[in-house]
């Protein structure tokens, strides 16, 4: 491995092994949208080594660009201008350290993947509520630095509240030990939820202390197919009120998703011979002794008397039950296919939601000739709000009104006390959005904040506050 003379000295101070060369693994995100630059990547072991990564290049002034699995939507994780900067992994740091049962609590490093977090809890009969098609790949450390959601963020909340503590390095390379395995702890300002969500501006999370749920022991899934949006969430009003918190997912499912699904994926099976225009897939989860079967099909019975749903499928096995969720969660990868114009991570009152479909539909018709796919997590007001070619015509042709369409469709967002990133972050794609629409006081204390913990601005430069 040839290096620089910056990258000789930096190399001087690190644990042999430590630095690697780049290949093209550390440089991509799923959309294709950014190539990233690096000059080296470290891929320490320990807490220690990360201090030291980060120390050596706070001292060199040399950019660090934390990186997790990859699958990042807002290419928070690829930096494609300026000086190539170190990409920091820790891919090598995968171990759970310790899961504690009784207390409900698991340790683990922040590069071990999301489904092992969930592998591991299940070996003792627990849970780790947080969900994401990309759990195969995505890390912990990467879930936590963007403040991950899901599908069962309706129950069991997002990333954040299911974190107890920490393991970090700050910008200086200071380590942070703060792995408690406190609900309650008030000891000044929260390190914890300041480093969650910030996208590895503020520093490296190494390790988690992870919250732990039982396992329910009845569990029911079901798709129903609505009128409308409205009808959806007069439903989960309806399903909530009569399973008293039992609801752990309820996913808004639009027509043009399963259609996109039986043109470019015709093995994912689905419950309905013709897709309608809207439907719902819900999941609960009930205590012993409640019937989950019978409580979807009192559900049901209830919703329709009342006109809220007009056909149904409730899952008779686990393995239907996965279909169900299979079919679900290979609608993005049906519009990975379709190829998008524009996607839209958004988040609105629930109360809002039924109105900003049908406004923005309507505004969208009476621009442009393109197909609208609807979908998302219902139950905690967030949408994937997603534009896509007319029939027969190309992405590329709609290029030059990509921006356009995204602003005033945030904007409506905005208006109407929404956020336009929901669940995904800000990273660099959303930067512009940020600061067009964050609050100036917020982002003053923002500023503050990065200037006072990250002075030389080396930590994931570009990422969300630019």
């Amino acid at each position: 491995m040839s290096l620089n003379p910056a990258d000789e000295r930096l190399a001087r101070v690190l644990p042999q092994g430590v630095l690697r060369e780049v290949s093209a693994a550390y440089l991509d995100e799923p959309r294709g949208r950014y190539v990233g630059r690096a000059g080296l990547v470290a891929a320490p072991r320990d807490l220690d080594e990360v201090a030291a990564v980060v120390r050596a290049c706070a001292a060199a002034r040399v950019a660090v660009v934390p990186r997790g699995g990859g699958t990042g939507l807002v290419a928070g994780a690829v930096m494609p201008d300026g000086p190539a900067p170190l990409i920091l992994s820790l891919e090598r740091m995968a171990v759970v350290r310790a899961v504690y049962p009784d207390e409900g609590v698991l340790v683990a490093e922040a590069g071990g993947t999301l489904q092992s977090v969930r592998d591991a809890a299940a070996a003792v009969g627990l849970q780790f509520p947080l969900s994401l098609a990309s759990q195969g790949t995505a890390q912990i450390g990467g879930v936590l630095a963007t403040n991950a959601g899901g599908v069962n963020v309706l129950r069991h909340g997002n990333a954040r509240a299911l974190c107890l503590g920490i393991e970090a390095v700050l910008p200086d390379g200071t380590p942070v030990h703060d792995l408690r395995r406190l609900r309650k702890d008030n000891t000044g300002y929260a390190i914890r939820d300041l480093l969650i969500g910030a996208e590895g501006t503020l520093g490296i999370i190494t390790a988690a202390s992870l919250v732990l749920a039982p396992l329910p022991a009845e569990t029911g899934c079901a798709v129903m197919a609505v009128e409308s949006p409205e009808a959806a969430l007069r439903l989960l009003s309806l399903a909530q009120a009569r399973m008293a918190g039992g609801v752990t997912a309820f996913e808004l499912i639009g027509g043009q998703g399963l259609r996109f699904l039986a043109e470019v994926l015709p093995d994912i099976r689905q419950p309905f011979p013709d897709p309608p225009d809207w439907s719902v897939l819900i999941e609960i989860g009930l205590p012993a002794g409640l019937s989950a079967g019978t409580a979807l099909e009192g559900l049901f019975e209830a919703a329709a008397e009342s006109g809220l749903v007009s056909d149904g499928v409730i899952a008779q096995s686990g393995a239907q039950a996965a279909g169900f969720w299979a079919m679900r969660e290979h609608i993005p990868d049906a519009n990975r296919r379709i190829g998008a114009i524009a996607s839209h991570d958004i988040s609105l009152p629930l109360t809002e939601i039924a109105g900003f479909i049908s406004a923005a539909g309507d505004w969208l018709a009476a621009q442009e000739d393109m197909r609208v796919n609807c979908f998302g997590h219902l139950g905690d007001g967030n949408l994937h709000y997603n534009l896509f070619p007319a029939a027969g015509r190309r992405r590329e042709e709609y290029d030059d009104r990509r921006a356009d369409l995204s602003r005033h469709l945030h904007q409506m967002v905005v208006d109407r006390g929404g956020s336009f990133s929901a669940e995904h972050g800000v990273g660099r794609l959303k930067v512009a959005d940020l600061a067009r629409w964050g609050d100036s006081g917020r982002l003053g204390a923002m500023r503050a904040i990065k200037a006072a913990l990250d002075p030389a601005g080396i930590m994931n430069p570009g990422a969300v506050l630019g």
